[in-house]
């Protein structure tokens, strides 16, 4: 098992510090939450920190759910991708040359 390592970042002007396995995911993690929660600032300025920051992890979390359905959708057509190649190459076993 790995040590944990302590990373400090900085999301929407407030630092953290972190206890991490992998310190470049973490940083690359902070970076894109940290995007985010300036992006629906820009887009709503008037609101409090912690709405931005409720907005911003719905926004994170349906970017997630799309690439989670995503994933599913490609396994889907993988397996039926595989069965029909199977069911070829079953059909070509019985076929006399």
């Amino acid at each position: 098992m790995s040590e944990k390592k302590k990373l400090r970042v900085k999301i929407f002007d407030k630092e953290y510090s972190l206890l991490v396995d992998n310190e470049e995911l973490a940083r690359e993690l902070a970076l894109y939450v940290n995007k985010v929660m300036e992006e629906t600032k820009d887009e709503l300025p008037d609101q409090p920190a912690q709405t931005i920051a409720i907005i911003a992890a719905l926004n994170i979390a349906y970017d997630f759910f799309l690439e989670k359905n995503k994933n599913k959708e490609f396994l889907i057509q993988a397996i039926d991708k595989v069965k029909k190649i199977k069911l070829l190459v079953n059909q070509s076993e019985l076929s006399p040359p």
